[in-house]
């Protein structure tokens, strides 16, 4: 397979993936939002901060006008994560690679690609059409995982875009679960209620399973298991790395170079350092770290991986 090729299925899927992430945050936080009872303070200062490149005025202005904010995740091409700069990326790197993907598939990028650039999107992005507008993207991301999954041929592109898929999941589970152990300042002995913890775990599609799976009130400790350490929660930094470390392997043996060994090596060190780790030692300064390493570590090897197999200098 051409360089070229596999770098656009990577990011295709990578880019959809962090389409699917921007809406998840933006429909958490909008609906909570409505609850002013339990969270008066909420703003969107967290979503700001997360998927855009705002300073700290920028988000201030911003954070108490839905309206604004909206418009500017989903529709402003100025912010290079809004939903439309995205899915145009998205989009561009589909169309390059057209033979390479189903015609299924093809469709589902370019119907979500018109669908963004709507006159209808700006004019429902207030108001009680906000939740509509946001919920209609939400299950067209969805289809698209779903078209893909049952359409597109097990081969060596199915890889490479399910390397951009996790590798992009990953970082945002790191990005967000770290956000939110901020604010307690990683103490996990500080009496937080599970309420507080909804915002993380609605944000990653956890709270269902959280209540199934978690029956103890120690909610701090529980919810930072679930998102780093439970290989049945897909969206959990373990159930991403366990991916990873498949299609990493099968991508290596198909594509022999000299620098395969180093780039499984990097990878399997910090992999196995959190397949490993000592769960109960995560606390104050040591989670800290943890998760701004473990973040550090996924950049270094999204930069490595590119470059071994993209050409990219």
């Amino acid at each position: 397979m051409l360089s070229r090729i596999a770098d656009s299925l990577f990011w295709l899927h990578r880019y959809m993936e962090r389409a699917d992430g921007l809406l998840r945050v933006m429909r958490t936080n909008y609906i909570l939002s409505l609850d002013k009872g339990i969270n008066s303070n909420l703003t969107w200062r967290p979503v700001l901060e997360i998927f855009t490149g705002l300073n700290s005025e920028a988000v201030k202005r911003l954070e108490n006008d839905t309206s604004d904010t909206l418009q500017f995740l989903l529709t402003d091409t100025k912010n290079a994560n809004s939903l439309k700069a995205i899915l145009t990326k998205a989009r561009e790197n589909a169309r390059g690679v057209q033979d390479h993907i189903t015609k299924e598939v093809w469709e589902q990028v370019n119907q979500m690609y018109h669908m963004v650039n709507s006159t209808n999107v700006l004019v429902s992005n207030s108001g009680s059409d906000a939740l509509e507008t946001i919920e209609n993207f939400s299950k067209n991301s969805l289809l698209f995982a779903g078209i893909t999954d049952v359409t597109m041929p097990r081969g060596l592109g199915w890889s490479f875009m399910n390397l951009g898929r996790y590798i992009e999941r990953c970082t945002q589970t790191l990005v967000i679960t770290n956000r939110q152990y901020k604010n307690i300042d990683y103490n996990l002995e500080k009496n937080v209620d599970l309420l507080q913890w909804q915002y993380l775990l609605f944000s990653l599609s956890g709270f269902e399973l959280y209540l199934k799976m978690y029956q103890t009130s120690h909610y701090n400790k529980n919810v930072l298991h679930q998102v780093i350490l439970n290989e049945d929660f897909p969206r959990s930094v373990l159930y991403s790395l366990n991916h990873i470390y498949r299609y990493l392997d099968d991508v290596t043996s198909e594509n022999k170079s000299y620098k395969n060994d180093d780039l499984k090596r990097y990878f399997g060190k910090f992999y196995s350092e959190i397949k490993y780790m000592d769960f109960e030692k995560l606390q104050g300064e040591i989670l800290e770290q943890c998760l701004q390493n473990l973040k550090l570590n996924m950049m270094g090897f999204s930069k490595y991986l590119t470059q071994n197999f993209f050409s990219y200098n």
